[in-house]
C-alpha cells in the first residue's frame, strides 16, 4: 500500500512528494468548510445582534463578526485531529509490539498495523494509516526506518511520537531491545491517555454548565420579548440601543473569558 509518494526521476524518494505529505501543525479548512462556517456565524451573530437591538441593520453589522469564524473553527479541528491521531498512534504501537513478539521483522510489523487499524477503520480515512502506508512505501524505496518515522514525528510536532521516534532510531542503530522498548512505550501512552480521559470527563460538566450559562442571557431576552413586548421596547430606540450595545459587549467579554477558563488542554 503507497500513500503520498511517487517515484520521481533523479529525486530520492523522500524527497519526492514531499510538499504534498499531512501537516499536523496546522489546519487549512476547505472553500466548503469556509463557506459553512461563515453562513453558520453569520445566521448566529445575526441572531443575536437581532435580540440585543430588533435592528434588521445592526443585526447585519454583527454579522459580519463570522468572518473571524473559521480561524478558531481550524484551531479547534486541528486540536480533534491530533487527538485523534495520538489515540491511533497507541493503537498501533499496541500491534506493532505484538507482531515483534510474535517474531515479526520491524517492517512487517508496520504493515501488520495498517491492517489491525482497518479494522477499526473499513475506509482507510485515517491519518495514522496514511502515515504507516508512506512509512512502508519509503522502505520499499530503500530509504531507512528510522528517517521516514523521524519525518513523521517533526511533522506531528508530538511529545509520544518524537520521544517514541528518537528511542526507535537509537534502539534501531545501536542494537538495543525494540520488542521491549515498544512494549514500555505503548503502556506508558496507555496510561497517559487514561488519566487525560479522566480528566476530560471531571471538566464535562463544567464545560456543559459553562455552555448553558452563555446561552442563558440570549434566551432571558428572547423569553422577555415574546412574552413582554412593550418592556423590552425602550431598550431598542433611542439611548436603549447604547445601552444594549454596552450590555452586548459585557456579554461578549464575559463569553471570551469563560471560553478561556474552560480551555483546558488534557
Amino acid at each position: 500500500m503507497k500513500f503520498g509518494l511517487r517515484r520521481s526521476r533523479g529525486r530520492s524518494p523522500s524527497a519526492s512528494g514531499t510538499e504534498r505529505l499531512p501537516d499536523y501543525q496546522s489546519y487549512v479548512l476547505s472553500g466548503r468548510q469556509t463557506m459553512l462556517c461563515l453562513t453558520a456565524g453569520g445566521a448566529l451573530f445575526y441572531a443575536v445582534g437581532y435580540i440585543f437591538f430588533h435592528s434588521w441593520l445592526l443585526a447585519l453589522l454583527l454579522a459580519g463578526a463570522a468572518a473571524f469564524v473559521p480561524k478558531p473553527w481550524s484551531r479547534f479541528l486541528l486540536r480533534r485531529r491530533r487527538e485523534a491521531l495520538s489515540l491511533d498512534f497507541k493503537q498501533a504501537l499496541y500491534s506493532l509490539s505484538s507482531s515483534l513478539a510474535a517474531g515479526r521483522s520491524v517492517e512487517n510489523g508496520f504493515r501488520e498495523a495498517i491492517q489491525d487499524l482497518r479494522l477499526l477503520y473499513p475506509d482507510g480515512k485515517n491519518d495514522l494509516m496514511i502515515e504507516l502506508g508512506i512509512i512502508c512505501t519509503r522502505m520499499e524505496y530503500g530509504e531507512p526506518i528510522e528517517d521516514a518515522l523521524q519525518d513523521f514525528s517533526r511533522r506531528a510536532d508530538m511529545e509520544d511520537i518524537s520521544n517514541f521516534a528518537d528511542v526507535f532510531t537509537t534502539c534501531k542503530r545501536s542494537g538495543g531491545d525494540l520488542v521491549e522498548v515498544v512494549r514500555r512505550t505503548s503502556s506508558i501512552l496507555s496510561e497517559k491517555l487514561e488519566i487525560s480521559q479522566e480528566i476530560s470527563v471531571m471538566i464535562a460538566q463544567k464545560r456543559f454548565e459553562a455552555k448553558a450559562m452563555l446561552a442563558s442571557p440570549v434566551l432571558f431576552l428572547l423569553f422577555m420579548d415574546l412574552t413582554s413586548p412593550d418592556y423590552m421596547r425602550p431598550l431598542h430606540q433611542g439611548a436603549g440601543l447604547v445601552i444594549s450595545a454596552a450590555a452586548l459587549l459585557l456579554f461578549a467579554l464575559c463569553s471570551w473569558i469563560m471560553m478561556r477558563i474552560m480551555d483546558i488542554r488534557v
